[in-house]
């Protein structure tokens, strides 16, 4: 069945989820099962990113991407706040008045953990720099392993926090 595309999402718009088809399979990979639980589209600048080695996630995902999209993904809102990823967490700051409404911000940017489908998406995402404008198709999952280990996607961009990024299963990683 390999990795079928989800629908795309529109250019400059939010990220798009979507349903899972009823007879989709879960995707077993050494390491875990993935349930999908949405369709997943974005297409996002690259506010950072972050390569880990460690820990039993980097089995899985290697990489995770800050992504911003809409406002958050401009030139003059991101002159203005200080992003930093470490620990599988995305995190921003102002000095005096934020650029855009804290709200805004949270709801357009987000750490997602991306879990390359194959070979060729693993060397596209090892090729992705801050500042890159891409598209990623795939989905977003659950993974459990036979010993109960467990690391679920948030389904939602309103949440912030612990639990709140997304675990992708990505089919398509292409710059723009």
């Amino acid at each position: 069945m390999g990795c079928p595309l989800p629908p795309q999402v529109v250019a400059g718009a939010a990220p798009l989820q979507s349903d899972v088809p009823a007879a989709m399979p879960p995707f077993v990979l050494a390491a875990a099962t993935l349930k999908p639980l949405a369709g997943f589209s974005v297409d996002a600048r690259v506010l950072s990113r972050e390569d880990y080695r460690r820990g039993r996630e980097s089995e899985l995902s290697p990489t995770d991407l800050a992504l911003g999209w809409k406002r958050m993904a401009q030139d003059d809102v991101l002159s203005k706040l200080a992003l930093s990823q470490s620990v599988r967490f995305f995190s921003y700051r102002w000095e005096n008045q934020p650029p855009l409404p804290p709200q805004e911000i949270s709801v357009s940017a987000a750490n997602m953990h991306m879990i390359p489908s194959s070979d060729a998406v693993a060397q596209a995402l090892a090729d992705v720099r801050k500042d890159d404008r891409v598209r990623i198709e795939g989905w977003l999952v659950e993974a459990t392993a036979k010993d109960g280990w467990r690391w679920r996607s948030s389904i939602t961009r309103e949440d912030t926090g612990g639990g709140a990024c997304e675990v992708v299963y990505v089919c398509s990683i292409t710059a723009q």
